[in-house]
């Protein structure tokens, strides 16, 4: 059986891993990672967090959405035992918004939990928004401490993590979403560019493309899997 870790996004629950997980089916074991709700804290306290969830015992695969990338590349550049291959879902090795940070001072002080659900839908479900989709992104939101979240923003609007791409030795796939409203193609094509071996495998999606169309990236992921487990 092939395991894989998943690390969740912005949020850090991993509650928005759901349809995703069940998509992938019997045949594959997941770990979920989740970061601590109430302790505002940064990818430096963050990665060790999410190292202790890898498995000592056997190999296995990491997968970081959004958010996670930087800790996913820093932990795949470390090259742990039984690491076979990394996936990087709508993610990014260093600010994927740089004209936004002129604003991280305005950020500290956001209002972050009084920002309408309706907005933080434009930009991560777009077209592809449902009440279904709306409510699971506001009820792992609200398992959130405001300050938390307004940290981990932060922290991705400052990171860079690009000079570790060149030290991954394993095989990446990184899922790209053709409708995504805050990673853009760039991001992508950075990592493709210093990591030795990127596949990049597109998907008609939005930043939420593991909750719009798990089924597809299910696919995607099982047969990256599935082939470097072979070979």
């Amino acid at each position: 059986m092939i395991t894989l870790i998943l690390l969740p996004g912005l949020d850090g629950t991993g509650q928005l891993f759901a349809d995703f997980i069940t998509c992938l089916g019997t045949d594959v074991e997941t770990i979920v990672v989740s970061y601590p709700t109430d302790t505002p804290l940064g990818y430096a306290e963050l990665q060790p967090i999410a190292h202790s969830f890898l498995p000592k015992d056997k190999p296995f695969y990491l997968l970081a959405e959004s958010f996670s990338g930087p800790i996913a590349i820093s932990l795949a550049a470390s090259s742990p035992p039984g690491l076979l291959g990394l996936i990087l879902c709508c993610s990014f090795a260093r600010n994927p918004l740089p004209l936004l940070s002129p604003c991280r001072p305005a950020i500290k002080v956001v209002p972050v939990a009084a920002l309408p659900i309706a907005l933080l839908s434009f930009f991560v479900l777009g077209r592809f928004s449902s009440p279904l989709l709306r409510e699971q992104l506001a009820k792992s939101l609200a398992l959130i401490s405001p300050s938390v979240l307004r940290i981990r923003a932060l922290a991705a609007l400052s990171i860079d993590a690009s000079a570790l791409l060149s030290c991954i030795k394993v095989p990446v796939l990184y899922l790209r979403a053709s409708k995504d409203r805050i990673v853009r193609p760039s991001s992508s094509e950075l990592i493709a560019s210093l990591a030795p071996n990127v596949k990049i495998s597109e998907h008609s999606a939005p930043h939420f493309l593991l909750q719009v169309a798990p089924a597809q990236a299910a696919s995607s992921v099982a047969e990256f899997m599935k082939y470097h487990s072979e070979h």
